[in-house]
């Protein structure tokens, strides 16, 4: 599926994780899911279908850490803000592109990411 057809679609999952290492031996063991490293605070894991990340921090409440897809941004967070939904991360660059986090109407913090 292209990133067109994602267009605020669910894209990857976080895990905040106290153990990178324990988070992989874990999920290796009990699923199978593979690993590719970037750098000792960040691992993403593939479950054959569903890529997502482990890295170190505080367990989120609530869970994993949802990341959903833009092909906009900047619209998408107006959007958002439109919606009541509370910015708690401004935009920011990371390897793959650029993405901000927010809070919807329950408190629930979620992400969207964008290319470059």
């Amino acid at each position: 599926m292209s990133h067109t057809e994602q267009h605020h679609r669910i894209d990857y999952l976080e895990f905040a994780v106290a153990s990178i290492e324990a988070a992989k031996t874990f999920y290796g063991l009990a699923f199978n899911w593979t690993f590719q490293d970037y750098g000792p605070d960040y691992c993403e894991f593939r479950d054959g279908r569903l890529t997502g990340g482990f890295y170190h921090g505080a367990p989120h409440p609530g869970g994993a850490l949802v990341v959903l897809y833009s092909r906009d941004l900047n619209s998408t967070q107006a959007n958002i803000e439109a919606a009541g939904g509370r910015i708690v991360r401004p935009i920011f660059d990371f390897p793959g592109g650029r993405r901000f986090h927010f809070t919807d109407s329950d408190g629930y913090e979620l992400a969207v990411w964008s290319e470059g």
